[in-house]
């Protein structure tokens, strides 16, 4: 039956208020301020390892009191696992479910499919590391047993819109919840390898080393770019979504989520009350009696980001500081932690305004610009209010560099202008300059009131209950209490009701009587009387009935969820069926080369090799890598039936003829069907598959599952080979020689192909590095197209030149400047079954790409070990060839 909810229905839902804990002391203050749901890691399996965390031991009380509070608890297991942490995973999950947990956020699709088999009533929410961008990875999300799918931060308000259309259109809806606040990752989440390039540390696995708060040089066509104080170029602006809730509302998500669970208490109290009273105004507003009305802009607001840099220079947002509340809860969520507030995505895509590029890392509230340094006093033009004890940092344009900073300890008005004076030897006013910026960093009474918000253990933050109350003369009183969660309980006085000549019960005295609820979860929220004529009852009984609701709610509330849990199943009724060697070891090794323009191409096929994928900008050429193809089968037909060539070392005389396999783009989003049937235009032998969309898209063709589906464990593998049917599947990026080894012997080694010499793609994103900082233009529309004019890197502080590419979507992608190889454990892979080796060039000249060819097969003949290749390559035109995450340490696994 079609959805016929309308879209007004939809806006009236109130979504969920979800907050960040990283300990108790966040639980604490997000619960005091309003939330309505925490989430949490635990000591295993979380995106945030680096938090505090709980401990499994810690659940049933944390999960009590939660839910003593009306409060949901949803535990992230939101990384990928490897194929021997499954036993202790579903151990893990056990656990979990058996605690009363409300809900799991999940990223691994195994892990997905073994709650599943553990519980067909645990709730699982599809994590944002899941990459869901459009209607499809919904349903994929739905196929899978979720109840919810957190949303890729990049989606747009048009975009969530037009998916909530699709879905329930398709009758495949599912909640949808999004960020509504906190740090923005630059790069897609789920598709982020540049930890695990530089330094073995996944952001997969929680343990993103944050590179993308880091300073880097723009080179363009080999030369450096001026950019002046612009060197983070890839670190957003924090997200604030404040300004848009009308319209988050409007678009029927049910769940509004605040990132920062590495974030200290304080944050947690101040940016989970500043969303809670913005929402519940909202609410308010929207369900007046004509809520079709435009919604009132909101006085104040984030209107803009505090940085609008067209010329480069810091332009602060203009305020007037006497608007009221909006510019309270502004001030709030910078002084919480800010980088710079921004929409974000939510407004489309805007790469003017999205990256600042002038520093990484926190600063707080703009103050204003030195003018004069005399006495040691420092005068400024204040844009925002200062009082003593505030703390401050001068930034003169060098965030990497020690900045000064301290403690203020007067303030000084004269007409405009405002004179601060610091403590003796606080700091070195001769490192301080006319026009360094002044930012407030710190604010102490804002600390103070915020942790007073959490302190102590009575109740601060209230719940509504609805009391309905019910009597005559000579039956006892009846008070029926419900809360907002559907919890229920009746009271019964002890004594009987009598007939009252003087102050018979009202509903004024018994508001007053069943309001008295301080130091508990509730407040009252509606009472209705049911009570026939004039009676009464003594006041200490009322009292009494009171504290029994109260009691009584608290034992029903606090009773741990209780989800099926099967107890005679385990991950090892999903795996599949044993795998043989003897098919996998009667075929020779295949090399498979990926380029990514024609020469790459034709180089390739000059060397012989019989399997080539192709990933250009512009998937229009893919019809001419196909002719290319297509010509050279002929060719081989015509000169040697047998295929057999002097330039081809791999070519047996079974071979087939070289096919051809092109790749869409990493991501789809909603309307951009277009690309893909640009990319089936081509007419290829088959299609490299990078998400859920091109899953459907392309279900009636050869496809061959990428990377970027994530495949790190055999429950995940399973999943694609029996669903998709796809031809071979990529192993994840993420696992070592070790974990690789694993995945291998638990499933059928032929399913796989790994990729053994590569460029790592580090960082894909929305955010268009060619837009933001090689035009004035805010998106495609408007840039210009540098991105085909020019050959962009990004230089990291170490020296390392990256490569940049955009795609037809405009995403790019940055590749690790130096190739990574898995040489050395060619051998072993081959021991275990595995036929399928993938080799990838970026922008290698056809030169470098033949003799790299020619070295991958002579390996792959036994001509030459592992260890020659890699010194081989390693002197062979500065490639600069690592070993790559295959070779780190075991000890991850």
């Amino acid at each position: 039956m079609k959805s016929d909810i309308s879209p007004l229905q939809l806006s009236l839902q109130r979504p969920e208020l979800l907050a960040p804990a990283g300990n108790w002391e966040c639980a604490k203050a997000a619960v005091e301020n309003g939330a309505d749901a925490i989430y949490f890691g635990l000591d295993r399996f979380n995106a945030r390892m680096r938090a505090e965390n709980f401990t499994e031991a810690d659940l049933p009380q944390l999960m009590t009191f939660l839910h003593r509070r009306g409060v949901k608890g949803y535990v992230t297991v939101n990384t990928l696992i490897f194929p021997k942490e499954l036993a202790e995973a579903q151990q893990y999950l056990r656990t979990i479910i058996a605690a009363g947990v409300d809900a799991a956020i999940v990223q691994d699709i195994g892990i997905c499919r073994l709650i599943r088999q553990l519980s067909p009533d645990f709730p699982i929410h599809a994590s944002t590391q899941m990459t869901i961008t459009s209607a499809a990875g919904v349903e994929f999300a739905k196929s899978l047993g979720c109840q919810l799918v957190v949303l890729a931060r990049e989606c747009s308000l048009k975009e969530i819109n037009k998916i909530q259309q699709q879905i329930a259109q398709q009758e495949t809806s599912l909640p949808l919840e999004v960020f509504v606040h906190g740090a923005l990752c630059v790069a897609y989440s789920g598709q982020c390898l540049t930890s695990e390039a530089l330094g073995g540390r996944s952001a997969n696995r929680g343990e993103c080393a944050q590179a993308c708060r880091m300073p880097y040089d723009l080179i363009a066509d080999g030369k450096v770019v001026n950019l002046k104080e612009r060197k983070y170029l890839l670190s957003p602006q924090d997200l604030a979504g404040l300004d848009v809730l009308p319209d988050l509302v409007k678009s029927g998500v049910t769940c509004l989520k605040i990132e920062g669970r590495l974030k200290a208490p304080e944050y947690v109290a101040n940016v989970t009350r500043v969303y809670r009273q913005a929402l519940d105004s909202v609410m308010t507003e929207l369900e007046r009696p004509n809520p079709l009305t435009p919604f009132p802009t909101r006085e104040g607001g984030i209107k803009a980001p505090i940085f609008a840099m067209p010329n480069g220079r810091l332009t602060p947002t203009e305020r007037d500081w006497e608007r009221g509340q909006s510019d309270q809860e502004h001030y709030n969520l910078e002084m919480a932690f800010s980088r710079g507030l921004y929409t974000g995505w939510f407004g489309g895509i805007n790469n003017q305004e999205l990256v600042h590029a002038r520093f990484g890392k926190k600063r707080g509230v703009y103050l204003g610009e030195v003018s004069r340094i005399h006495n040691e006093q420092v005068t400024v033009k204040l844009e925002a209010p200062v009082k003593p004890g505030d703390g401050i940092v001068f930034d003169c344009g060098h965030p990497e560099a020690k900045e000064e900073g301290g403690r203020v300890y007067a303030v000084v008005s004269k007409g405009k202008e405002t004179m601060l004076t610091f403590g003796r030897n606080d700091l070195n006013l001769r490192r301080v300059h006319i026009g360094d910026r002044i930012w407030k960093t710190s604010d102490p009474e804002l600390d103070k009131q915020l942790r007073q918000s959490f302190a102590g253990e009575n109740p601060q933050f209230q719940r509504p209950i609805d009391v309905e109350v019910y009597g005559e003369v000579g039956q006892a009183l009846i008070a029926i209490a419900r809360d907002k969660l559907g919890n229920i309980v009746q009271v019964e006085s002890a004594t009987s009701l009598v007939e009252a000549h003087t102050k018979p019960l009202d509903t004024d005295r018994l508001k007053e009587q069943f309001g008295r609820l301080g130091n508990t979860p509730f407040c009252l929220g509606t009472l209705t009387n049911h009570l026939s004529g004039a009676i009464m009852l003594p006041v200490s009984e009322l009292n009494r009935m009171r504290r029994e609701i109260v009691a009584q709610l608290e034992e029903l509330r606090s009773q741990p969820k209780r989800w099926q849990l099967a107890s005679d199943v385990s991950f090892q009724n999903l795996l599949p069926s044993s795998p043989t060697l003897r098919e996998a070891k009667a075929t020779f090794p295949s090399l498979i080369v990926l380029v990514r323009n024609l020469k790459q191409l034709q180089a390739a096929l000059k060397a012989g090799i019989e399997t080539l994928y192709c990933e250009f900008e512009d998937p229009r050429a893919y019809q001419e890598a196909v002719q290319i193809v297509r010509q050279q089968q002929q060719k081989n037909k015509a000169e040697n039936s047998s295929l057999l060539t002097d330039n081809s070392a791999l070519l047996t005389p079974n071979s087939q003829l070289p096919t051809i396999w092109v790749a869409p783009p990493r991501i789809t989003k909603p309307g951009e069907n277009w690309i893909l049937q640009q990319v089936r235009a081509s007419e290829a032998d088959g299609y490299l598959i990078r998400n859920y969309d091109q899953l459907q898209f392309f279900a009636a063709d050869r496809c061959i599952g990428d990377f970027s589906l994530n495949v790190a464990n055999p429950l995940t593998a399973d999943y694609f080979q029996q669903h998709f049917g796809l031809e071979r599947l990529t192993a994840s990026y993420d696992l070592n020689i070790t974990q690789l080894q694993d995945l291998l012997t638990s499933c059928p080694p032929q399913w796989f192909e790994v990729t053994i010499h590569q460029h790592i793609p580090m960082f894909h994103m929305e955010h268009c590095v060619f837009c933001a900082f090689l035009s004035t233009g805010t998106d495609y529309t408007n840039c210009g197209r540098p991105c085909e004019k020019q050959e962009v890197k990004l230089k990291d502080r170490v020296g390392s030149e990256h490569v940049i590419k955009a795609d037809v979507g405009c995403r790019n992608t940055v590749f690790n400047g130096t190739a990574q190889t898995g040489a050395e454990y060619v051998q072993r892979l081959i021991e275990l079954g595995l036929r399928q080796f993938r080799i990838e060039f970026v922008n290698e000249t056809p030169e470098q790409v033949s003799k790299t060819i020619h070295f991958y097969s002579q390996l792959l003949q036994g001509e030459i070990t592992g260890s020659q290749l890699w010194r081989e390559l390693k002197l062979q035109n500065q490639l600069g060839v690592t070993r790559g995450p295959m070779g780190v340490s075991a000890l991850r696994s």
